[in-house]
């Protein structure tokens, strides 16, 4: 997750397309595509807990048309994602991830990059995250605050949607995903990417392997962007935690106060 939702720049053409798991090293993968294609990044997690509603509002509404069954589906998300990424020279991370097919539809020009680690530390990474977002009482205290009272529907929307369509999941928000859904979005890409196009980046090889899928020079001077994914995730979540809790205690207290003048006048 970056420090801030990045802004659209118009007539800005993607051209990286994100492929990469969550948890892959995708908010420092975004930064040094900043870097290298001068320009903004359209990073899931980070723009949809971050940037306005309308971002996770507009993704619930792409994930409830998949799996795609009709023309009038596929309309409808290609028109809402061409909507969501225009102004953004790359997407990374969920949910742009799962819908590869039709980022490609969209910019046939772009290439596409999956960011990769190892399978077992990625499952007990995103294991970790799946059990910090699924607490019960999350949807409570989330409720008063934009955007982030749209997550819970936003999580329970991709796992019944695409998610479980690609990966053959139950279709609902569980605690642990497994190497089999590593597996299987590895073999997805595989199928629906030609070879000229994929690229697999570990972001601990750093700008070399990056710059040449890009066909650009290495920056000088410029270290490739080491972002801490994990602990700038946990730090948001104690603070959205922090601020909704504060956000009921007003809430209440006006509510004391309006039965306290209500009695006092007519009690």
């Amino acid at each position: 997750m970056g420090q801030e939702a990045s802004k659209p720049q118009p007539g800005t053409k993607l051209r990286v397309i994100g492929a990469g798991m969550p948890r892959t090293g995708t908010a420092s993968f975004s930064k040094a595509l900043e870097i290298l294609l001068q320009g903004p990044v359209y990073h899931g997690g980070t723009q949809n807990c971050k940037g306005s509603s309308f971002n996770l509002k507009s993704w619930i509404s792409v994930l409830k048309h998949t799996p795609i069954r009709s023309l009038e589906d596929e309309e409808f998300v290609l028109d809402r994602i061409s909507k969501l990424t225009d102004g953004y020279v790359a997407i990374t991370s969920a949910p742009g991830h799962c819908f590869v097919p039709e980022l490609m539809r969209l910019y046939p020009d772009a290439k596409v990059i999956c960011t990769i680690r190892n399978p077992e530390a990625w499952d007990k990474s995103i294991d970790a995250i799946a059990t910090a977002s699924l607490q019960w009482y999350l949807r409570f205290i989330l409720f008063p605050l934009s955007p982030m009272r749209h997550f819970p529907r936003y999580l329970s929307t991709l796992a019944a949607g695409r998610w479980a369509e690609l990966y053959d999941t139950p279709g609902v928000p569980t605690k642990h995903v497994g190497t089999q859904v590593w597996d299987r979005h590895i073999q997805h890409l595989r199928e629906v990417v030609p070879p000229n196009k994929l690229v697999f980046f570990d972001v601990r090889d750093g700008w070399g392997p990056l710059c040449e899928a890009l066909n650009c020079d290495i920056p000088k001077g410029i270290e490739f962007p080491r972002v801490n994914e994990r602990a700038a995730m946990e730090s948001f979540a104690k603070e959205q935690v922090k601020k909704g809790l504060i956000r009921w205690a007003m809430i209440f207290c006006i509510a004391i106060m309006a039965i306290g003048i209500w009695w006092s006048w007519f009690g």
